[in-house]
């Protein structure tokens, strides 16, 4: 659509046409001179022909050796008429009967003059043979421009303004009650199914809405009905608003694309009368879609809100209600819908006859993040070395926005180092900046903090190594990233969980407790480094008896419930909501045993073996980062080492 004209080009035009018509219909373009030298050129007989005005007299008149001068101002004009300057008398006199003189031949020029009261200057012209005539004003050309001028131009400014505040984004005064839903046909939208990759169970359900949508024959010939809303669900980033602009780009039907915050405003009413408008146009424009994207600003539980001027809210909640109610699904009409917050979305929005069919989007497991960064790479120039496959496996829990971004960064960070294509490394620099954040080597550290940073990721590293369940170290630095990471181990799974063992959890706790540990026994002490280790550690261990029922003092029994305040807001989950005193203090002694007897296995595992430990600190300190193969390339002169040597280790740790 093309943008309208600017305020300020119409501003602009109006301008100029009033300069032109002043230069066209104001402008004098005769000679202006004095009341006196008119009448001295009328005496002379140097004056053709003369206009008489109201208020000026314009003619003809020899002005060749008559110098130049202002006329005079009405207000200052003379009470009498000066005399007539000395005209040298002619040698001879015609007689009676004889001819008159012939006129004086010479260059004519326009002139005007300010008029006079003159008694006479009629007898005058008639004596001098001037040829005369009089001539009204036209005062009403200036009162038109005067008058109607200012009109036109408040009506431009009034008209433009009006049509910029309705075509804007918050919309204007008189339209404030319609929908701002946005619409769009098959040739505005280019993204289809084949753009949508990694969660193939939702895509294939929404095929069959487009099926219904371009043969619905096929399903009203049986009897069937195609559910009347579609409700998509899935966390931040997993495609939801993607696979919606997918079902666009495939059915071929406008398609209508607001968010639920859209409805919402200050002045009551305003988003009733907008939903109502939204379903007035989808019936228009049957068959279309109806996408309404954050439904859970629109569709919160009515009731538990305490929050005054929740009533708005609510009235656009139940006249949306309403219009689904009222919609014929043969209409061709199917509301669209998106939310990564279902919990708090009201049970009436949920039931069959609304939203009849709710699509889980879940985080892309590593065969759909490789299908992921395959359409995400299709514009990328690769290198042969990129393997896909390798930089899903380094993205467990990524979603397609995440992946999306590790793409465009690995791109940014070839052609910062002028590459004729994107690189492995490329990728994995990416990789570590979205994951841990922007690498900070300008920070400076003394060596007492670097060989403490060094040990603490060595600690984690050995720990990994060692436990049969915990995932393997792809990579170790200790180059600060972000705001807070001072160092990073990075452990690359070996497959996608979705369930962990006991066993499982416990490997978990020790390699998280491994930094501190590895601390304590190479300086007696321990540092605040080991902070986000220690909360996250506790968040396992606190599950582990509360919510998974692992704790054979607590049975199997989940003691720890959600807590949600009056707000529908979720706050932090209460430690032993309803629970005794007695069974959440019980609680807190088994967290505290599981940590401290993880612990206690992490302090022998290091202690047997120190002389690893050191040999990893000190290939950190002096590198800075460690790739896996050189991890075990250290880890395997480790079990070429002397016996003796081990033995030293140990007891040089007790």
């Amino acid at each position: 659509m093309d943008k309208p004209p600017s305020l300020v080009s119409y501003l602009v035009v109006v301008f100029l046409l009033l300069v032109a018509a002043h230069f066209y219909l104001g402008q004098p373009t005769p000679r202006e001179i004095a009341y006196s030298d008119f009448r001295n050129l009328v005496a002379a007989g140097r004056v053709k022909e003369v206009t008489v005005a109201d208020e000026q007299i314009t003619g003809l008149a020899d002005l060749s050796d008559l110098p130049v001068a202002k006329a005079a101002a009405p207000s200052a004009a003379p009470t009498a008429v000066p005399a007539p300057m000395a005209v040298p008398a002619p040698t001879t006199r015609p007689g009676p009967g004889s001819a008159p003189p012939p006129p004086i031949v010479a260059a004519q020029s326009e002139f005007a003059v300010v008029r006079i009261a003159d008694p006479n200057l009629v007898s005058d012209l008639l004596a001098a043979h001037v040829k005369f005539a009089g001539e009204a004003e036209r005062k009403w050309i200036w009162s038109l421009v005067s008058w109607v001028a200012p009109l036109v131009l408040l009506f431009v400014f009034w008209s433009v303004f009006m049509r910029q505040a309705a075509s804007s984004r918050w919309g204007g005064t008189m339209d404030i009650g319609k929908s701002k839903a946005k619409v769009y046909v098959q040739r505005n939208m280019d993204v289809k199914f084949a753009d949508v990759e990694g969660i193939d169970e939702a895509k294939q359900e929404l095929e069959e809405i487009v099926d219904f949508l371009k043969t619905p024959e096929r399903y009203r010939r049986l009897g069937g009905k195609i559910p009347k809303g579609v409700l998509i669900v899935g966390a931040p980033g997993t495609g939801k608003t993607l696979l919606a602009k997918a079902l666009a780009g495939e059915a071929e039907v406008p398609f209508l694309s607001l968010s639920g915050s859209e409805f919402v405003e200050m002045f009551v009413g305003v988003g009733a009368a907008r939903v109502r408008d939204l379903f007035q146009q989808a019936e228009k424009l049957a068959p279309c879609i109806v996408f309404i994207d954050e439904l859970d600003a629109l569709g919160k539980a009515r009731g538990l809100s305490r929050v005054a001027g929740n009533d708005e809210r609510e009235q656009t909640l139940n006249q949306l209600l309403v219009q689904m109610d009222g919609f014929d699904t043969r209409s061709g009409v199917i509301i669209l819908a998106a939310t990564n917050r279902p919990e708090i979305l009201d049970a009436a929005l949920l039931r069959p006859g609304r939203f009849d069919r709710h699509i889980a989007i879940d985080r892309p497991d590593i065969v759909g993040r490789e299908k992921i960064l395959k359409v995400h790479a299709r514009k990328l120039t690769l290198a042969p070395d990129v393997d896909l496959a390798v930089v899903a496996a380094k993205t467990p829990g990524c979603v397609g926005a995440d992946l999306a971004n590790i793409a465009n960064e690995a791109a940014l960070h070839a052609a910062r180092h002028d590459r004729p294509s994107v690189t492995m490394r490329d990728f994995e620099e990416a990789i570590d900046r979205v994951q841990t954040g922007l690498e900070k080597k300008g920070r400076v550290m003394s060596l007492m903090e670097k060989e403490t940073i060094a040990h603490h990721e060595a600690g984690h590293a050995l720990i990994a190594e060692s436990r049969a369940t915990a995932d393997k170290v792809s990579k170790i630095s200790i180059i600060p990233r972000g705001i807070g990471a001072l160092g990073f181990t990075q452990q690359l799974p070996t497959e996608d969980r979705y369930l962990l063992k006991y066993r499982e959890l416990l490997d978990r706790l020790d390699v998280l407790l491994g930094g501190r540990v590895a601390e304590e026994l190479t300086y007696g002490q321990v540092s605040t480094g080991a902070q986000n280790d220690l909360e996250r550690a506790t968040e396992i261990a606190r599950s582990m008896v509360a919510q998974y029922g692992m704790s054979a003092l607590l049975g199997p029994a989940t003691l720890q419930i959600p807590a949600k305040n009056p707000l529908l807001v979720a706050v932090e989950e209460a430690p032993a909501a309803g629970c005794s005193d007695k069974t959440a203090q019980a609680i807190d002694e088994e967290v505290r045993r599981l940590l401290r007897e993880s612990e206690e296995r992490v302090r022998t595992t290091l202690g047997d073996r120190r002389l690893a430990l050191e040999k990893v600190a000190a290939a950190l300190i002096e590198r800075e980062t460690l790739e896996r193969s050189a991890l075990l390339a250290l880890l395997a002169q480790e079990e070429r080492a002397p016996v003796e040597s081990r033995e030293g280790s140990r007891a040089a740790a007790a």
